[in-house]
């Protein structure tokens, strides 16, 4: 399999890439059905899968990396989470993605549900940095780690967070982005590791807000701030779906637009398993061309 970090590291032009959900319900599997030969056209760099809350996800996940590993084009980088999960549960999991030749791993410490109020349960290692290390030991993997622009909401303040961000990345191969709505967080961000003396790639995460409730939520649990601008224009259109997925789009491509001006390697899409929204920014960045 190839190596999603030296294919960002050597790409000499901008990656597109994406990230999916393993569907919970007959509604979203259907949805996703739809929507992956979609994505597929777009040639995505690779896709990330997520791992629901405390591993809720765990089968759904592996079955659907598995799945787009053998049956599409897609590289895909598989989420795994040190939360509720003890450290011979992690390395039955990586080994077991081993075996099936899967080698590119976003290691996290997991969020807390989206919905409700449910704290995140602890597990036998604390931080994603154990769990980068752990990865290390059982196997080549190229490893991701998730990066805040805005500080982790968990951290004490914006010093902490980078410099822990900077030891993650000391093991770790690249970063990809929460998402955020202002360009300078991101470069504030790239600035910061650079002084710390780290040069590896940080992809930019980029989402195109559907509803303004889930957005509420989302910024909550990732310590992302929704800018009023974004906001007023997500209520202006908020009488229609169809109108805020439009100004959603319009946020995204703008946003995109200006990091890959400034210098960012690529775009990383929380697509929300919407296909339509994920072709509109492609085709508003023009990267098929």
């Amino acid at each position: 399999m190839a190596k999603i970090a030296e294919i960002v590291a050597s790409s000499k032009r901008p990656t597109f890439s994406i990230e999916l959900w393993p569907p919970r319900s007959p509604e979203s599997e259907a949805k996703l059905e739809l929507a992956l030969p979609v994505l597929e056209q777009l040639h995505p760099t690779f896709t990330s899968i997520t791992y629901g809350a405390g591993g809720s996800t765990r089968e759904r996940t592996h079955d659907l990396v598995l799945r787009i590993r053998r049956e599409t084009s897609i590289e895909p980088m598989a989420h795994l989470t040190t939360a509720a999960h003890t450290k011979s549960e992690l390395v039955y999991i990586l080994k077991r993605y081993l075996g099936a030749g899967v080698e590119n791993i976003l290691a996290l410490r997991g969020d807390p549900p989206l919905n409700g109020d449910a704290k995140l349960a602890e597990g036998e290692l604390a931080h994603a940095i154990d769990l980068v290390q752990l990865a290390r030991t059982v196997g080549d993997f190229s490893i991701a780690v998730a990066a805040h622009p805005e500080g982790h909401p968990d951290s004490p303040d914006l010093e902490t967070d980078r410099k822990m961000l900077a030891k993650k990345l000391e093991l770790a191969d690249m970063a990809i982005t929460q998402f955020f709505f202002l360009a300078d967080f991101y470069f504030r961000l790239v600035d910061d590791m650079d002084r710390l003396g780290i040069s590896k790639p940080i992809l930019p995460g980029v989402m195109a807000p559907v509803s303004v409730k889930t957005l509420e939520r989302m910024a909550q649990l990732s310590g992302s701030k929704i800018p009023d601008q974004v906001r007023e224009r997500l209520n202006r259109a908020s009488g229609s779906v169809e109108a805020v997925k439009a100004v959603g789009v319009e946020i995204a491509i703008e946003l995109s637009e200006e990091l890959l001006k400034r210098g960012a390697p690529g775009i990383h899409v929380y697509t929300m398993n919407e296909a339509s929204t994920t072709v509109q920014i492609y085709e508003g960045l023009g990267l098929g061309r």
